[in-house]
């Protein structure tokens, strides 16, 4: 990596280099903390000599804290018990590497935090994996924060280095705001990135998907070709796009799409249509005015999902238009009148104390059938996402091609989030005002979740009797 004293600089994740991006980053905040990284003057032979930092600052950044830890951990591990920590008089810690005399300086980390971060002098800072620095993190404005900070210092040899995978083009990640600078296309930040030249109809061509992966990464000789090139021509239960960004450090608009119009129609089943007394399950996801709400069932016996109801903003709606709260409350007895419904799984904001009454109207002495589902808790949210995406590419379950299921399922795009320092899947409408909307495609997961729990309690062999009153 190059660039001049006085500029930032940044890297793109490189997979074709024989080095590894993390062990990169943490070499380069060792040697700006200790070493002769700034240029000090020319010797008699007209070679540059360099001097160390007086003051040096180095900031691990992310948009949590447990994301610096990797980083972290490899410059303890390249310090401890090295000569370095000796010559140096290096005090290590967990989250902290400085100078035991008291020395002023430090390696440590940076999250974001916004207007505290303000002021600080940097004279290094590490961004590592910027396509998960977005909007509903905080990251495109912590990413400005530091910029500015190294910039009223860019003079004395301030710089900046960031790392990332391809982005998806529909986040505005600083990834993307990086590579779409005029700094990159003018010369001013070094931009390092090698990208395979594959297109997405050619990744079912072995030759051209070992091809495309050698030429990814390069002398990366830990890389299995071979293993990567079977799971991306055989494993259907990833998407292509994900391959293509991943793999192939691609990026492209379509890799955000949650499910493709050709799998989502490859699990359509027209025989056998849902019948009164079916045992089900339900999944619901309600609103009161922005987005819309929907019920939908998923039969235990062979997972075929099928919508209920739906509620959706007209066209034509004026400004005071709300979900009809009584016509939802209406369905939902409906459903459990129809079928045998042995589980509903239901997302509680706006209809926390509708799905309370639901539990105690449809709970029989020993068994409940209707519980809490909070979507906007990730882990357990990116694990469902994930059977449902799994099922649907195994052929596990199917539906009955309902035009607005599907229009809801390929609204859908995908949004990254870090889940016990792992990247998960959570759907999302293409931006927060969008017209498109994947409500059933929530509720469907939801279902999907339901019959499985249902399934699992021992359900499918039970027989439920009902009370009717005359």
């Amino acid at each position: 990596m190059g660039g001049g004293p006085t500029q930032p600089e940044r890297s793109d994740e490189r997979k074709a280099g024989a080095h590894r991006k993390t062990p990169l980053l943490a070499a380069l905040a060792i040697v700006e903390f200790l070493g002769p990284c700034r240029f000090s003057h020319f010797d008699a032979f007209g070679l540059p000599v360099g001097k160390a930092v007086p003051l040096p600052i180095v900031q691990i950044g992310a948009t949590a804290l447990d994301q610096c830890e990797q980083t972290l951990d490899m410059i303890r591990g390249m310090l401890s018990e090295s000569p370095a920590e000796k010559e140096y008089g290096l005090e290590i810690s967990k989250s902290i590497v400085q100078f035991k005399s008291g020395k002023p300086g430090s390696i440590k980390p940076k999250a974001t935090a916004g207007r505290t971060n303000e002021g600080n002098r940097p004279t290094f800072v590490v961004l590592d994996e910027v396509h998960h620095f977005v909007g509903s993190n905080g990251g495109p404005d912590f990413y400005q924060v530091l910029k500015r900070n190294v910039e009223k210092t860019a003079k004395a040899g301030s710089r900046w280095v960031t790392t990332t995978n391809a982005y998806n083009p529909n986040e505005d990640s600083v990834a993307q705001i990086i590579h779409e600078s005029d700094m990159v296309t003018q010369g001013y930040w070094l931009y390092d990135c090698l990208e395979a030249s594959i297109a997405l109809e050619d990744i079912r061509d072995e030759e051209k998907v070992k091809q495309a992966l050698i030429e990814a990464y390069g002398d990366a000789t830990w890389a299995d070709i071979d293993g990567l090139t079977k799971t991306i021509l055989y494993d259907r239960t990833t998407p292509d796009s994900t391959y293509c960004r991943f793999f192939f450090n691609q990026v492209a608009e379509s890799s955000d799409g949650w499910m493709s119009k050709s799998e989502w129609e490859l699990i359509q089943s027209d025989g056998d249509p849902i019948k009164p007394g079916d045992q089900i399950a339900l999944g619901f996801d309600g609103s009161i005015r922005g987005d819309a709400t929907g019920l939908v069932g998923c039969r235990l016996s062979d997972g075929k999902l099928f919508v209920i109801d739906v509620w959706e903003r007209p066209k034509d709606a004026k400004d005071d238009w709300e979900v009809d709260t009584l016509a939802v409350e209406a369905a939902v007895y409906k459903a459990f009148r129809d079928y045998k419904v042995e589980w509903m799984y239901g997302d509680p904001p706006y209809f926390q104390e509708a799905l309370g009454r639901w539990a105690m109207a449809f709970a029989t002495r020993d068994t409940d059938y209707v519980f809490e589902f909070w979507t906007n808790k990730p882990t357990r949210m990116v694990q469902a996402t994930e059977r449902f995406r799994s099922a649907v590419m195994t052929k596990e379950i199917c539906h009955d091609g309902d035009e607005r299921l599907t229009r809801h399922v390929l609204n859908a795009v995908t949004r990254e989030v870090m889940v016990g320092g792992e990247v998960g899947i959570l759907i999302q409408k293409d931006s927060p005002r969008s017209k498109r909307k994947i409500d059933l495609a929530v509720c469907a997961i939801l279902a999907l979740e339901a019959r499985a729990d249902a399934i699992a309690d021992g359900r499918m062999k039970r027989r439920r009797g009902r009370v009717v009153g005359f």
